[in-house]
């Protein structure tokens, strides 16, 4: 293990004093830098935000702009129904649960609630991906099986996969009126409130972690739905940048579905234009850093790779300035790899933020 990891984790392990959190340090050549686009401290009407009084109404404010661009949700389930399809025991006496989820009015998918034999409430965390299996540690696939690992460790974790099977042919119910990536946010705030129903699960200690599309749908699960107690966006792109490939927030899968033009996926091009939701936002001068923004004063840590290098401390400045104007410090985390698949490394990181921040 690295020297500076295993200095970090022992700041943690020991909880330091939140001015001490690893990784929520600026680097020197960021400090001061904000990314363009609208300020989460400047209200429509161009008056500053200068208090913490004035913050909420701001908050509603972004908040509003972006569910009406976007389209509205449907209401939140209250209590989503759990149909349990197969109990299993797993290693270090994790009960593992088969289950088949209300995701939305009249819509379910399949996933796994990860139960470890802990006594009394349990923190949670919600782990979204392409599919559950993943994610509960049941595929071939490596150092994305951040439910199974957070298990381990004593939390009660829910995987899901892609509303309908496809994460690029999303299923929608019939009563969202949403962009795909909005619906996932959507999706994210209904399997909270699955997750805070269950008798195993304090709801004040319920956590989002998601890599890559499961990165950008944990960023907009947690932005948009204010309960999660704190998130994990695992290189997602956690900014608009039409130069990277993978940061495609313009395909119709995400914010670009448009009902008269289906754009060509790819990089936007004369043959392949802005559309949808994601064309207006880019017209009127929105980016990311409004939704970072909506955390505060609850924190986050971006796990990034090659999409989020270093330079993206300019885009996170936004939420620091917002939870320096709220008085608190430390909430906003980055790590950075080279590449964009997780490692040891990263995801140790990400389940060491987690049990500084939601274990008692």
């Amino acid at each position: 293990m690295k020297l500076s990891l295993l200095l970090g984790l022992l700041a943690v392990a020991v909880i330091a004093p939140a001015d001490d959190l690893p990784f929520t340090q600026v680097p020197a050549e960021f400090a001061g830098q904000f990314s363009p686009g609208k300020s989460p401290l400047v209200f429509n009407d161009g008056t500053p935000v200068k208090t913490p009084t004035d913050w909420p109404k701001r908050r509603a404010e972004i908040l509003a702009d972006w569910h009406t661009l976007m389209g509205a949700w449907p209401a939140v389930i209250e209590k989503p129904k759990i149909e349990v399809l197969a109990t299993t025991q797993r290693e270090g006496n994790i009960t593992q649960r088969k289950v088949r989820i209300e995701i939305a009015p009249g819509q379910t998918g399949e996933g796994y609630l990860l139960l470890p034999a802990t006594a009394g409430k349990r923190p949670a965390a919600f782990v979204p991906y392409y599919d559950p299996e993943t994610s509960a540690g049941l595929s071939e696939k490596p150092l994305r099986d951040f439910a199974w690992q957070l298990a381990r460790r004593g939390f009660v974790t829910l995987s899901i996969g892609s509303p309908g099977g496809d994460a690029r042919k999303p299923v929608l119910s019939a009563a969202a009126h949403c962009q795909p990536l909005s619906y996932l946010g959507y999706i994210s705030a209904n399997m909270w409130q699955a997750l805070a129903s269950l008798p195993e699960v304090d709801a004040a200690r319920i956590g989002i972690v998601g890599h890559s599309y499961g990165g950008k749908w944990s960023l907009f699960g947690s932005c948009l739905w204010d309960k999660y107690a704190c998130a994990v966006w695992s290189d997602p792109g956690i900014v608009f940048d039409e130069s990277r490939v993978s940061i495609n927030y313009q395909e119709p899968w995400y914010l670009g579905l448009d009902p008269t033009l289906t754009r060509k996926p790819g990089l936007i091009s004369a043959e392949s234009p802005r559309t949808g939701a994601y064309k207006t936002l880019i017209e009127t001068g929105h980016d990311l850093q409004e939704l970072h923004a909506l955390m505060a004063p609850r924190p986050f840590l971006v796990s990034g790779g090659a999409e989020d290098p270093p330079k993206r401390w300019a885009a996170l400045n936004h939420a620091i300035a917002v939870n320096h104007l709220l008085g608190t410090t430390s909430r906003v985390a980055m790590t950075n790899r080279e590449k964009h698949d997780p490692n040891e490394e990263s995801n140790e990181q990400i389940y060491r933020f987690f049990e500084y921040w939601l274990k008692p």
